[in-house]
């Protein structure tokens, strides 16, 4: 079991476990998809500056939408519905001239030298789906292992009943004031969930806080003054205090101080729904980053273990996987930077 709270990345974690489904069956449904959206007819097209500026091409954003409603008309709430629905989102930036940045971010200003026909990379997913499915049945047999993805909170872990894991692997956000709020914003507003910028504001809000997008008006003040950060803040206050007063001389003025106390306290919230959810004895695995805000060095990877640490846990270790940071000309500062493995157990 996992959850995951951005809607959208648990529906396509969800819709991957679909391919226990019958691949015949799911290349028919890409057959009925393709022959209603090739019949043409009239769409909506979103009235959004992003649509506009990613499908300069008229005639392939009807073509895109046209698939988009047939997939629609397809939904059965099943299995191989899921799936359509996940080929569909599969080839939507492959059918756009824009660029796309190493963190999944848009680039409308920047282009591809290669661009897919809708159609033809609809039919290309679903073959690849197919195979997909195939190769699992072979691989796997018929049995599998059955797994669920709740659209759940990992500071609560509403879902998972108590003392039921021994075992936990995740890769949580980095402190890096990356926007994941931003990462689908193009496939979902050509989905019709949202209209634009603004409405990702209530997404933001339930996200961990790891960028500044995701503090807001939050005052830091809750995380300072709370226990949960007891295990940390005499070496978290000074690095805080250091930061907010770094920003001001800088022309961005991001508030980093706060996302780091949100980031921590948001983490110890976290172990603390584990230490619930988990067996006596369990073994996590957390695949972290450390971080350098305006060059002031957050130890990541220790502050999160002790956390974990002062919310029962009794041990942790990390093992360095490799250097990051190291090989931009353009990066912010000169502090080398590394990610790996924290382990935890206890």
């Amino acid at each position: 079991m996992s959850v995951e709270v951005h809607p959208m990345v648990a529906r396509i974690a969800r819709a991957k476990l679909a391919w226990v489904e019958d691949p015949n069956e799911f290349r028919a449904r890409v057959k009925a998809v393709l022959a209603a959206a090739e019949n043409g007819g009239s769409v909506q097209v979103p009235e959004s500056p992003l649509i506009a500026r990613c499908f300069p091409d008229a005639d392939a954003l009807r073509n895109i939408l046209r698939i988009r409603d047939a997939v629609a008309t397809q939904d059965r709430k099943d299995g191989p519905s899921e799936l359509l629905w996940l080929a569909f989102v599969s080839i939507i930036r492959a059918c756009s001239p824009a660029g796309t940045a190493q963190w999944q971010y848009v680039l409308p200003n920047k282009t591809k030298s290669r661009v897919a026909e809708p159609f033809s990379a609809f039919q290309a997913a679903g073959d690849r789906f197919a195979f997909d499915m195939e190769t699992r049945s072979v691989l796997l047999g018929a049995n599998p292992v059955p797994a669920a993805v709740f659209n759940a909170d990992a500071r609560t872990l509403a879902p998972i009943p108590d003392g039921w894991a021994d075992t936990v692997i995740t890769s949580p956000p980095y402190a890096n004031n990356y926007d994941y709020a931003d990462t689908l914003r193009l496939e979902q507003i050509l989905l019709g969930d949202i209209g634009g910028w603004r409405d990702l504001r209530p997404l933001r809000d339930s996200l961990l806080k790891s960028a500044t997008q995701n503090v807001g008006r939050w005052d830091a003040e809750e995380a300072l003054q709370s226990s949960l950060l007891s295990p940390i803040i005499d070496e978290f206050r000074p690095i805080y205090e250091e930061l907010r007063e770094v920003r001001k001389t800088r022309a961005g003025n991001k508030a980093y101080h706060t996302m780091l106390a949100g980031y921590f306290f948001d983490n110890a919230k976290v172990f603390q729904a584990l230490r619930t959810k988990t067996k006596p004895g369990a073994k996590m695995c957390y695949v972290v980053g450390d971080s350098a805000p305006y060059g002031v060095h957050a130890p990541v990877e220790r502050w999160l273990g002790e956390l974990a640490r002062g919310s029962g846990f009794e041990s942790w270790s990390f093992t360095k996987v490799r250097d990051r940071n190291n090989k931009w000309k353009n990066r912010k500062h000169t502090h080398p930077l590394h990610e790996g493995y924290l382990w935890i157990e206890g």
